[in-house]
């Protein structure tokens, strides 16, 4: 017995969880949960069914296939944990964040090496067992840089790449490498604040809420599809210094939020949208 999860993508059209479950049935598998969602504005049908039992992936993939209109697009993810490499620069609560959960197993994935254009976080990453490597950028082109994080990467071979406060804008051909594999953190309100010292001008303007964003990384800057979002209220007994430290525990939350649900494919991506199935 096998416990498995099925993707789904294709175009929409009638009797597809119809299919999709009869090639189920058929195979004696039991369905223990299931969500499917039709986006109306491109036709395109998504379904995420867990189920359990004897199978074969290559043909239960193409029993299913044949129950789908042309083109479609079947994934059985494997159970092995998804290989990460997290990319950081000085601050240190997400990194930290994540090697917690990451110890005591409460992360989908394994953490191969941190990498960090600055040296501030080794002793954190070693401190957890996971090896870091320093890549500085000073005096570097970004394609320069780019190509020694590269040198770093190919022998590992990650699944994704998650940047947890890497202040560093990486280029469209690196993005190109990871479509869809590389998920990043920032504050929500950013946009709204933009340049040094964002709690200073956020406290000045007297927010009520600060948030982060969670988010696939594409080669428009801070556009690409949003995973996850959250936010917290404050008031104007706060200061930037505790502004600041809201700040990190929202950003903190928001990112492992988001990468369990990436990691334990919920997440479709539909042209600059998510379909999240939690």
């Amino acid at each position: 017995m096998r416990k498995a999860t099925l993707l789904i993508e294709c175009e929409d059209g009638p009797g597809l969880v119809h299919g999709v479950t009869g090639a189920l049935f058929r195979a004696s598998l039991n369905v223990t949960s299931n969500h499917e969602f039709v986006d109306a504005e491109s036709r395109r049908f998504f379904m995420r069914t867990e189920f359990c039992g004897s199978f074969e992936d290559a043909r239960l993939a193409e029993e299913v296939r044949g129950a789908l209109p042309p083109g479609a697009v079947v994934k059985l993810p494997g159970a092995e944990p998804h290989r990460v490499v997290v990319l950081v620069s000085h601050e240190h609560h997400c990194l930290a964040d994540l090697l917690v959960r990451h110890a005591f197993g409460e992360l989908p994935a394994r953490i191969e090496a941190v990498i960090g254009n600055h040296d501030s976080l080794r002793g954190l990453a070693e401190k957890f067992d996971v090896p870091f490597h320093f890549q500085p950028a000073g005096g570097l082109s970004r394609e320069e840089h780019e190509a020694g994080i590269l040198s770093i990467l190919e022998p590992i071979r990650p699944g994704y790449l998650v940047l947890a406060k890497y202040m560093r804008i990486l280029s469209a051909p690196f993005v190109a490498r990871w479509p869809g594999g590389i998920i990043n953190i920032h504050h929500s309100f950013l946009p709204a604040f933009a340049g040094a010292r964002p709690y200073q001008q956020a406290f000045r303007r007297g927010v009520k809420v600060i948030g982060a964003t969670a988010h696939f990384v594409t080669d428009a800057l801070d556009e690409g599809p949003i995973i996850e979002q959250e936010v917290l209220p404050v008031d104007h007994s706060h200061t930037p210094e505790s502004l600041a430290q809201a700040g990190r525990d929202v950003e903190q939350m928001t990112l492992a939020r988001a990468l369990r649900l990436v990691f334990e494919h919920r997440v479709f991506l539909c042209r600059n949208r998510t379909i999240i199935f939690d």
